[in-house]
């Protein structure tokens, strides 16, 4: 690939990553949501399913992105969320720094 080809397709991949961010920042969001109301567990079956949901999308959204450390938590979020939740502190203390740290990297790629 020549320097002219590879510098045009880092704009279009600048101004895709700029076209999704909001729905990718709003897809934390719903990480986050659900990781405090499992922290303080009110977490219920439609928020895990969104959550899962909305993870399962940023692991690839993520990975096309060239953010394979993003693609990973986003991965272990959608697994959690797709298992069962049993409340401990632990686990959700667990999904809060899977968001926080998502959320790092969505906003890092700006």
């Amino acid at each position: 690939m020549s320097e002219a080809e590879s510098s045009l397709l880092t704009e279009a991949m600048n101004r895709l990553w700029m076209k999704f961010l909001p729905q990718m920042a709003e897809r934390v969001a719903t990480l986050e949501r659900a990781a405090e109301s499992a922290k303080n567990g009110r977490l219920d079956a439609a928020e895990k399913q969104a959550a899962s949901s909305d993870a399962h999308k940023l692991a690839g959204v993520l990975g096309t992105f060239g953010l394979q450390r993003g693609t990973e938590l986003a991965r272990e979020a959608e697994t959690l969320y797709g298992g069962p939740l049993d409340g401990s502190a632990p686990l959700s203390a667990r999904l809060l720094e899977i968001a926080r740290q998502l959320r790092l990297i969505v906003e890092s790629r700006r």
